[in-house]
This record gives C-alpha cells, sequence and structure tokens, in this order.
C-alpha cells in the first residue's frame, strides 16, 4: 500500500509539472504580432477576504509577517538583522526589528521618509544605497541605526518619467554596483541609452558604462547563489496582444543585447518599429526563463536558505505583479523555477503563492500583488505586497511537513 501510494503521488507532480510546461511561451512558438487585440484590463484591488490566505504547495504554511504598511515593494536585510522596506508610493524607508528573536517583528521604525521613489536597497561598505526615482544616494549607517547619520549623499542623477524603479546590488567584492534603469515608454527609438539598460558604476558613482542593453524595464536583481552572475527579472513591451511580448526572467552578459526595443526574445522583430538595426537583431539574446505575458515580473530571489526541500536549493522564486494589458489575468502570484548546475531546468515553473485573484476577467479583481521576495535567515520566504487597498502587507512562508 505505501508503494502504491508513493507512485501516485509521483505520478501527480509529473502530471502538475507537465501541465505548467505546457502553459509556458517557447520562444520558437511565439503568436504572430496582433494574433488577439490590445486589451486594457487593470486590476481592481479589493479588501482581503475574511480569514483568506493564498495558496502555497503541500507541506507549507503561509501567514502574515507584517501587516498594515502601506505599499511595501523591496526587502533588504541589514547587517545587523533588521529588515528594510521601501513603502515607494509613500517616499519612506521602514525598519522592522525582531526584539525576541521569534522570528516576526515587534518594533518598526520610520528610517526616511519625504523621498522621491524609493527602491532598491543594499547595504555595503559602511553605507545603505537607495535607488531613487531621480538619483542614487547612500546613507552613513552603523549597524542598528533607525535614522540617518545626516542627509543622504546624492551619488548619480538618474532620468525621469516613464519606468521608474531603479534597483540596486553589489557584486560580492563590493567592487562594482549595478543599476536597473527602465526605458521612458513602451516603446521609442533612439531613445536615452542608460535608459532599458543595467547600468554599472564603482561605489561612489563614477566609472559609468552601460553593462546590458536592449532590455525594456528591468526590475530585479539577483546574483546567482556563490557566484558574481547578475540576474534580472524583466517586464517586456505592451500592446501586441494578449500573448506577446513574453515577460522574462535571465542571467545577464556583460556587453549583452537584449532586443528592445527593436526585437524581441532574441530576432522576432517588432512590426511598429519605423528603422530597423539589424547590426543589433543579429546580437540580440534569447532570455533564459520566458514568462507569460504581461505577468509584470517585479521581484526575483534565489532560495539559499534550507528549510525548505533539497528541490529548491539555488532555484529563482519569482514575484509577478498582474497584467492589465490582457484580456484574462496573468501574474498575481509568487512562482517557483527549479535549477541544475546553475541554469534553470526547461520548461518548469510551478505555482507557490497564489490564490489572490478573485475575477480573471474584465475587470481583474484581485486581493494581493507580489512585488518583492527575499530569504528569511531561517529559511522561510518573505513576499511584500503592495495593493491598495487589499494588501499592505508582508507574508511569510514556511516549511512545516514531510514531503
Amino acid at each position: 500500500m505505501k508503494t502504491k501510494n508513493m507512485l501516485l503521488i509521483g505520478s501527480v507532480v509529473v502530471c502538475a509539472v507537465a501541465m505548467v510546461a505546457a502553459q509556458l511561451p517557447q520562444a520558437n512558438k511565439l503568436p504572430p504580432p496582433f494574433a488577439t487585440r490590445s486589451a486594457e484590463n487593470p486590476a481592481r484591488g479589493v479588501a482581503r477576504p475574511n480569514g483568506a490566505l493564498p495558496k502555497v504547495p503541500a507541506g507549507f504554511s503561509v501567514d502574515i509577517y507584517a501587516d498594515n504598511i502601506v505599499g511595501p515593494r523591496t526587502m533588504v536585510w541589514a547587517p545587523n538583522g533588521d529588515l528594510f522596506v521601501a513603502q515607494t508610493s509613500q517616499g519612506i524607508i521602514l525598519v522592522l526589528r525582531d526584539t525576541n528573536n521569534d522570528g516576526i517583528p515587534d518594533q518598526r521604525f520610520v528610517y526616511a521618509q519625504g523621498t522621491t521613489g524609493p527602491f532598491g536597497l543594499a547595504f555595503q561598505g559602511g553605507y545603505l544605497y537607495v535607488g531613487f526615482n531621480k538619483s542614487i544616494s547612500r546613507y552613513k549607517y552603523t549597524p542598528g541605526d533607525t535614522t540617518p547619520k545626516g542627509a543622504p549623499e546624492k551619488l548619480v542623477d538618474l532620468p525621469t518619467g516613464g519606468h521608474n524603479a531603479r534597483n540596486v546590488i553589489f557584486n560580492r567584492a563590493g567592487t562594482k554596483m549595478y543599476v536597473s534603469i527602465g526605458s521612458a515608454g513602451n516603446l521609442e527609438e533612439n531613445g536615452d541609452p542608460v535608459r532599458a539598460a543595467i547600468n554599472e558604476f564603482n561605489p561612489d558613482g563614477t566609472g559609468r558604462r552601460i553593462y546590458a542593453s536592449g532590455i525594456r524595464n528591468p526590475v530585479g536583481l539577483a546574483l546567482y547563489p556563490g557566484t558574481d552572475t547578475l540576474w534580472t527579472i524583466v517586464n517586456e513591451r505592451d500592446e501586441l496582444g494578449d500573448d506577446l511580448v513574453p515577460d522574462y526572467a535571465t542571467s545577464v552578459k556583460d556587453g549583452g543585447f537584449y532586443g528592445w526595443p527593436y526585437s524581441y526574445i532574441g530576432k522576432n522583430l517588432d512590426p511598429r518599429i519605423r528603422t530597423q538595426k539589424p547590426e543589433l537583431v543579429a546580437k540580440a539574446i534569447v532570455p533564459d526563463i520566458l514568462i507569460p505575458a504581461h505577468s509584470a515580473g517585479l521581484g526575483i530571489a534565489f532560495y539559499t536558505g534550507t528549510q525548505f526541500p533539497a528541490r529548491y536549493r539555488n532555484g529563482a522564486f519569482l514575484a509577478l505583479h498582474g497584467s492589465w494589458n490582457r484580456s484574462r489575468a496573468n501574474g498575481y502570484k509568487v512562482v517557483f523555477v527549479p535549477f541544475q548546475n546553475g541554469k534553470p531546468v526547461p520548461g518548469v515553473m510551478e505555482d507557490f503563492l497564489s490564490g489572490f485573484v478573485l475575477t480573471g476577467g474584465s475587470p481583474i479583481t484581485t486581493w494581493g500583488r507580489p512585488v518583492g521576495v527575499l530569504v528569511a535567515k531561517d529559511g522561510s520566504l518573505l513576499v511584500s505586497d503592495d495593493l491598495n487597498p487589499g494588501g499592505n502587507r508582508i507574508w511569510q512562508v514556511k516549511y512545516t511537513g514531510a514531503r
């Protein structure tokens, strides 16, 4: 009986993975442009249904880590274990502190307020670096600080308008800083070359160069565990139909070009471009992980903990904020992509934190929109939810049962 049950469980798992894989976009099987009309279908946020919790896989549990935080987006651990949270829409950087080591914060402090669109957060070399809408700035930081020691030091001015989420990450040695800068719009020719790109700097803001380009709106940034291989999650272009263009997550090659605005997912030409650049398109890189179109991927984190089963080790969690340019909802969840030998397992993407969408047609109705994903020191996973109303909290997913 035991063997029979185990075989049944195994067959269910295989079927589930195969079903997910069948729904994923494939670079060589994309629909033609305008196969469907371009839909405007923005989400309507509603209050969390009484007692409702997101769905997680068997063996996992989910609960609220912190509530009543308006618009939480990116999160980062400070050297002393405090959690810093960017409340982008509020212009606030929040500090959450766990004083009794029970794994749940019991104190909160406003580290900074009145700022303009804080998003990316990174600790390096005795500073807190912040990606604001208009600049990269840094605060002198001593572990335990809950307020800044003086005014921030502006390092770099950034272009304003358009996609304005500015993420920040350092290589392992702390010698190079990478900043994601999205495009000014959906489609533009001969735009500002620092946009739709990942820029590299020295820690003091000098030495700027374009690390990779043709990336319409790179948002989340992460290093693959144990390496300096940079990964990003990207919002691709809109208005080509329900299933174009797939969003993606990818390793980022130094000097790499990823297509925008001339082509997408490699050498697929965008028919709206008036003057093509075939020499660039010839170099366009096909991303590593394709995500169903318009899912609006914002967060990426590799699992480096030990709490979850071994198959999660070094795999990628992707936060999909949710679609507006699609007749039916895509995204509004966190998905997991397993990795083997440093590469994503082809065609596998599994729902990990989902169940927020109440109505997936028109209009979309949801009570949650994931943004940031972060591994906690106990190996659990934190997920920020910035939907207002309906979200404004951070979720925590723990592994509690046998596989």
